[in-house]
């Protein structure tokens, strides 16, 4: 373990639970809701950095603890924790998250946008899938959970996925899931499923680690930001 996460907010879980996370104000004090979805490192200042980020482009921002105070920057160990991590406890989480956002007095949006990055690529569409249409936009970086045991027809959110070429994730299965969400009879014409794939590694947003891309980084900011305000209402 390499860093002590900070958490500045609570938040009752549908489970019962409690859960830690944490939050940033845009400078206006008011905007449209984020769910920041952490990277399989856990809860650490780069997540942090991202959710003030976030806040200075004018949402209300949090991201969960998900692996409650835990964080490495150790591959192995990384890999461990993500492993270890109930998908359960995951969920309600992320769902409890949903509520406090939708119930912040800051909020001015009636559904919340979803930005994931790795791990939290794959957790950003299920939760979009689980929560449907309290979920106006979801921007996943280069994470995808199982194609197959996804139910894509629930995912009603706008997407907007952000995706490296030189990855371990395989391109063909990206877009088999994009081209799943877009076949999903019925779905409304302001809520589209778009997908950018970018000459880079994983992790390609990660300004402190070895596959740090400037260019595509900005360029995958300024789009998922625009894409979000766009969609999420």
């Amino acid at each position: 373990m390499s860093e002590t996460p900070r958490q500045n907010t609570s938040f009752p879980r549908p489970d019962g639970g409690t859960g830690h996370g944490y939050l940033e104000l845009p400078p206006s004090g008011r905007g449209p809701a984020l769910v920041v979805v952490q990277e399989w490192w856990g809860l650490t200042e780069h997540v942090e950095d991202l959710v003030r980020r976030f806040a200075a482009d004018g949402f209300v921002a949090l991201a969960p603890d998900l692996y409650g105070g835990r964080t490495t920057h150790d591959g192995e160990e990384a890999a461990r924790l993500m492993q270890e991590l109930p998908v359960e406890r995951a969920a309600a989480d992320l769902a409890g998250a949903v509520d406090l956002l939708l119930g912040h007095e800051a909020v001015t949006s009636s559904t919340v946008g979803v930005a994931g990055f790795c791990m939290g690529g794959a957790f950003a569409l299920t939760l979009a899938a689980q929560q449907g249409d309290r979920v106006g936009a979801v921007t996943p970086f280069y994470g995808l959970p199982d194609v197959d045991a996804t139910p894509w027809r629930d995912v009603t959110a706008a997407v907007q996925g952000h995706y490296a070429r030189r990855d371990r994730i395989d391109l063909g299965v990206v877009h088999d899931a994009f081209g799943r969400m877009r076949g999903v009879g019925g779905r409304p014409a302001d809520r589209p499923v778009e997908l950018h794939v970018y000459d880079a590694a994983h992790a390609f947003v990660n300004d402190g680690g070895p596959a740090y891309d400037p260019a595509a980084a900005a360029t995958a900011w300024a789009r998922a930001t625009s894409f979000l305000r766009a969609h999420v209402r």
